[in-house]
């Protein structure tokens, strides 16, 4: 049986972990909090406690990355309010430990955030040009680990994460003068997430760079808007004097190197 480590056992982590278990892989599985060991153990992942930062990491690492082919980093930068990071000092800090390890192949879970937001439509081929400071530090990370010759490194650009358990509208819900009105959606749900690395791994699609983004792609306002319906929550208003602002990030590498199917298309 082929092991996997995943740095973040988080919202995406957690069930993917337990996918990977289903398809017979043995799963080392991080997190950052000692009350979520248990967690991770009952549904029978291997628990590591790690924290990372900036300045060194944990030991830790030696021992969760031992006997492990593939390493997936799934932990997105704390980037907001007043205790900032430098995400790239934190994952440069783990690549000796890696390049010391087992993993000959790593996962990184990246944003497309890395795209700017210019009416474009975005493919893997388009130069990203990141506008915010996550986009700038995910995108940095990438080039870091892309550009390791120890490991083979798959890069993969979600757009926002939605779920069962979670969705933009019930924060959007009631709210007024909401901005990009005519703004393309770029959402993945986290079956599908799940399922595109689950045909990496399997079709042994490393040294890539995937966007995954569902194909459908209304406006802000016309996907908001009925979803509040559906739901039976206040409409979001838009706010139309402003021109919007946005992309449409395509899949279609996703669809045609991977041949993967979206279970869920159409959010």
């Amino acid at each position: 049986m082929k092991k996997i480590s995943i740095l973040g056992c988080g919202w995406l982590g957690l069930p993917l972990a337990k996918a990977l278990i289903k398809n017979d892989y043995l799963v080392n599985g991080s997190t950052t909090s000692a009350e979520k060991l248990d967690v991770l153990k009952n549904a029978g992942i291997a628990p590591f406690l790690i924290v990372l930062s900036e300045n060194k990491t944990t030991e830790n690492l030696t021992n969760f990355l031992e006997n492990s082919e593939i390493l997936i980093i799934d932990v997105p930068p704390k980037l907001r309010g007043s205790g900032t990071e430098n995400f790239v000092s934190k994952i440069r800090n783990v690549i000796p430990f890696i390049e010391k390890s087992s993993v000959r192949k790593v996962l990184f879970i990246s944003s497309t955030s890395v795209y700017n937001d210019d009416d474009a439509s975005v493919t893997e081929e388009t130069i990203p040009k990141p506008d915010t400071e996550s986009g700038k530090q995910l995108l940095a990370t990438e080039l870091l680990l892309l550009s390791n010759s120890n490991f083979k490194t798959t890069a993969l650009h979600f757009g926002g994460l939605i779920g069962d358990d979670r969705h933009p509208i019930h924060f959007l819900a009631g709210r007024e003068n909401l901005d990009n009105p005519d703004a393309p959606i770029n959402l993945i749900h986290q079956e599908d997430c799940i399922g595109i690395i689950l045909k990496i791994i399997e079709n042994d699609a490393w040294n890539e760079t995937f966007n995954a983004v569902a194909p459908s792609h209304p406006s802000r306002e016309m996907y908001y808007s009925q979803k509040a319906l559906d739901l039976d929550l206040a409409l979001p208003k838009f706010n139309h004097n402003n021109p919007s602002i946005g992309k449409t990030i395509l899949s279609t590498k996703i669809e045609t190197v991977l041949k993967y199917t979206f279970t869920k298309p159409n959010l």
